[in-house]
């Protein structure tokens, strides 16, 4: 197994896959998303509705996306996928105000919904092609935990640009250089990844495959229990892993870096909370590489249904650490919800591989993709409602009693290996 391993680890097209998700979250915004849309004038309701309308066009392009990709190749729609996103950057940059900010978010929705699940099909292609199939949580992990260096490496890089250009809206031009070089490295995977079934389209014929595949994958209960388990956690993570943004801006003092570097309070507040996002996604990307080796205790199905709970627990955390102003301990249960949730992704993988069949992984996955988009459009303006009239205490409280009763009813079953 340790051959195999090493044998994994210096093939050129994994590699590939790896600089794909480096690639992919060098986005130089991503720690400071929430505070740019409040300085721009948005409540924290308002900032939940663009959630939802980001989520709404994920919701309506996620199925259609998956049928398209296992039936009209998969690079074509991952290079149309990260167009959407550059679109969506530009936009941002030049827009202002709640409604060009929402036409900005539904074509990031739409790089979102031509994203999910094609890139992981292509990985589970070629491990077929290559004989790897049964090492496809360390693969995932692998190359999960290059894109958690890429969100690091981002956080860093956006200290450095602001303070060259302190506007934080310059971040998402900038982030466009890289989404260019993705559309180059896909261009670059071997044709035999593609799998196109279909050279001519249809919408008739399309709108036919997507109603039977559809149909195919809700039918299957033990696939839709583990997407419905997925979608869940990923839905409420999505939800509030930003909100640590408004959280530190209203617990941190100015005096973290004013002891070292003389910097105004909005300037500090930058730097922290891109070191806080750094040390994030350095600490995830160890994990999403090591997660395999859970499987050698545990098997994925009781992994999954477990980190359900701990979520739960999590959340209770922080809702006392908010309500006592402790923040260090507000910064580290955020770290473990990130590593928790980078954790959870290979297993999911692992999981769902297995219960699949060849021909509908992108359409499964995008399924999923869909369901975590359904619930990310209820809760996210849900726990903005909350955060703007109560508080973030009662918000966490809220979702920690939410997800202890959700984990009562969905179970990964134990067919699932």
């Amino acid at each position: 197994m340790k051959k195999t391993y090493d044998i994994i680890k210096k093939d050129g097209q994994i590699w590939k896959f790896c600089a794909y998700g480096f690639l992919r979250d060098l986005k130089f915004f991503e720690p400071f998303l929430i505070i740019f849309l409040m300085q721009s004038g948005l409540n924290l309701f308002q900032v939940g509705l663009l959630y939802s309308i980001r989520e709404t066009m994920s919701f309506i392009f996620e199925i259609p996306s998956g049928i398209f990709a296992d039936n009209y190749g998969k690079k074509r729609e991952l290079t149309w996928c990260f167009s959407f996103y550059i679109v969506s950057f530009i936009l941002f940059f030049f827009g202002s105000g709640f409604w060009m900010f929402a036409l900005a978010m539904i074509f990031f929705g739409l790089g979102e919904a031509f994203r999910s699940g094609t890139h992981k099909a292509m990985i589970y292609s070629y491990l077929e092609q290559k004989g790897w199939f049964g090492q496809k949580n360390f693969v995932y992990g692998r190359t999960r935990s290059f894109s958690m260096i890429g969100s690091a490496v981002s956080s860093l890089l956006s200290i450095a640009f602001l303070f060259k250009i302190e506007a934080l809206k310059a971040l998402f031009l900038i982030s466009v250089v890289p989404y260019i070089a993705e559309i180059i490295l896909i261009l670059s995977y071997p044709d035999s990844l593609d799998e196109i079934r279909k050279t001519e389209f249809s919408f008739r014929e399309f709108f036919k495959i997507s109603m039977n595949e559809f149909k195919r994958v809700v039918k299957d209960s033990a696939i839709l229990k583990t997407i419905t388990s997925s979608s869940v956690f990923d839905a409420i993570f999505g939800s509030i892993k930003d909100y640590i943004q408004p959280i530190l801006a209203g617990l941190l003092t100015a005096y973290t870096f004013r002891t070292i570097i003389e910097l105004n309070e909005k300037m500090t507040l930058k730097i922290s909370l891109a070191l806080v996002y750094t040390a994030i996604y350095i600490i995830s990307a160890f994990a999403s590489r090591n997660v395999y080796r859970l499987n050698k205790k545990r098997t994925s199905s009781l992994l999954m249904r477990s980190t359900m709970g701990i979520l739960g627990v999590t959340c209770f955390i922080i809702a006392v650490s908010v309500k006592f102003d402790l923040v260090m301990l507000v910064v580290i249960s955020f770290f473990f919800l990130f590593v928790l949730k980078n954790l959870r992704r290979p297993i999911f993988v692992d999981v769902i591989g297995d219960l699949m069949d060849k021909d509908q992984r992108a359409t499964v996955l995008s399924v999923e993709n869909q369901m975590t988009g359904i619930f990310t459009i209820i809760l996210a303006p849900l726990f903005g409602f909350i955060a703007d009239n109560f508080s973030f205490s009662v918000l966490f409280i809220f979702i920690g009693i939410s997800v202890f009763l959700i984990n009562m009813f969905v179970k990964v079953p134990e067919t699932a290996k």
